[in-house]
């Protein structure tokens, strides 16, 4: 039985590295999944057996732009988080 306050879950390497990965998997699928809907609405006016050139270069630049806006966004809230851990480390000396 392990403890409520999270020293069980420290003391199993493997099965902290399990939730991890299965944490990074469940992020994914709902970064797919959101890419997806969005690139839909935008891109396919009318759904056919075929996508048309126009369709097809519609939805390879909504992916592009979709993962560069994530990568930005990942990006830049981890300078902000630096920026505040540099500065919370100055105001503590």
């Amino acid at each position: 039985m392990t403890d409520m306050d999270g020293q069980g879950a420290t003391a199993d390497p493997q099965l902290q590295q399990f939730i991890e990965i299965e944490s990074q998997k469940q992020r994914f699928q709902q970064l797919v999944h959101q890419m997806t809907e969005v690139c839909w609405e935008k891109c396919m006016d009318k759904p056919g057996p075929k996508l048309d050139s126009r369709t097809e270069t519609c939805f390879v630049n909504c992916v592009e732009r979709f993962i560069d806006t994530s990568q930005f966004i990942l990006n830049r809230l981890e300078q902000t988080q630096r920026s505040r851990g540099s500065f919370s480390e100055s105001m503590s000396d």
